[in-house]
């Protein structure tokens, strides 16, 4: 598949206000999720997974029965299906917010699936509730694919790197508070008590979710502020000294002041001759960073990089 299919251009300032928009409404089906799903560690219970066609909250028990939310980005619609064979579809184009929840709720009520949420967004400043959010209405179709195909994509290489780790590890998973797809990795060790303050979300959250030492990675599309660009970030909490001196690859990277992590700019990735490996350099150099400054143990932590139908050898 050629780079501009498989990693297409995505310039954030074209589709601002439809991913305003499309994170408020991954927001409502994670929310969803949240409500029905008991806590796991680091809230990897609320996040969204990348599939063939969108992001799915993946099953959610309802006594007997299951259900599950998917967004559709190739046709464009979200879908409702419950275990026992009903399902509900929803049309995603520009509309409220408020008039997306409500169809949303009417859909589950409609399904017999009684789910109540809180409906002020999280993670998002100056924020409105989402059954009131009149404001954030825009849905281009054309930028969501695009910005699907990039998830699709750096869910692939981001998975690969996940198989070099024999230590706790999330799996890639996609948060709707900060609109990311994102892979961590722990070194086993306790962390400093997070300050918290995230807008909108309780400290305890941020607290519970960064309880251990992590080096982190994932992509983002951009938002207003000092990167307002999609790109792939990492970081380490607690930032061990000289992390943000140190040299990772590609060249294109560099260390955020204002986000206190590394960036590589999404075109960096997909304009280089190989997309793929140039991604992996920048997960692979930014966690050897962390890990060395850190002091992880990384021999007891680390393996080869899996490959497909060959077993891990011991």
């Amino acid at each position: 598949m050629a780079n501009s299919e498989r990693w297409p251009e995505l310039p954030y300032a074209a589709w601002a206000d439809t991913a305003a928009t499309l994170q408020l409404w991954t927001q409502i089906v994670g929310k969803i999720r949240l409500a029905r799903t008991p806590w796991l560690n680091h809230s990897w219970h609320v996040a969204l997974y990348v599939t063939a066609r969108g992001l799915t909250s993946g099953p959610i028990a309802d006594g007997a029965r299951s259900f599950q939310i998917d967004f559709d980005f190739v046709d464009h619609v979200l879908w409702l299906r419950t275990s026992g064979g009903d399902a509900r579809v929803i049309a995603l184009k520009p509309m409220a917010v408020a008039e997306f929840y409500a169809q949303l709720m009417a859909a589950l009520k409609d399904l017999g699936l009684s789910v109540a949420i809180r409906t002020m967004p999280c993670e998002i400043p100056d924020c409105i509730p989402f059954d009131e959010d009149t404001v954030h209405a825009s849905y281009a179709a054309g930028a969501v694919h695009r910005f699907w195909r990039v998830l699709l994509s750096a869910h692939e290489v981001m998975a690969h790197f996940r198989t070099g780790f024999l230590g706790k590890v999330s799996p890639v998973h996609f948060f709707w508070g900060s609109f990311d797809l994102a892979v961590t990795r722990f070194s086993g060790r306790r962390a400093p008590r997070h300050p918290g303050g995230v807008p909108h979300l309780p400290n305890a959250v941020a607290q519970e979710a960064y309880s251990h030492e992590v080096s982190s990675a994932g992509f983002w599309p951009g938002s207003p502020g000092p990167v307002d660009y999609p790109a792939f970030y990492s970081y380490a909490y607690p930032a061990p000294e000289g992390f943000a001196a140190a040299k990772v690859k590609p060249d294109a990277a560099f260390f955020s002041k204002d986000l206190s992590e590394f960036i590589l700019p999404y075109d960096a990735v997909r304009s280089a001759r190989d997309p793929d490996a140039t991604l992996m350099e920048f997960l692979q150099s930014t966690y050897a960073a962390a890990a060395n400054l850190a002091k992880w143990d990384r021999a007891a932590l680390e393996c080869a990089l899996g490959e497909a139908g060959k077993v891990r050898v011991v």
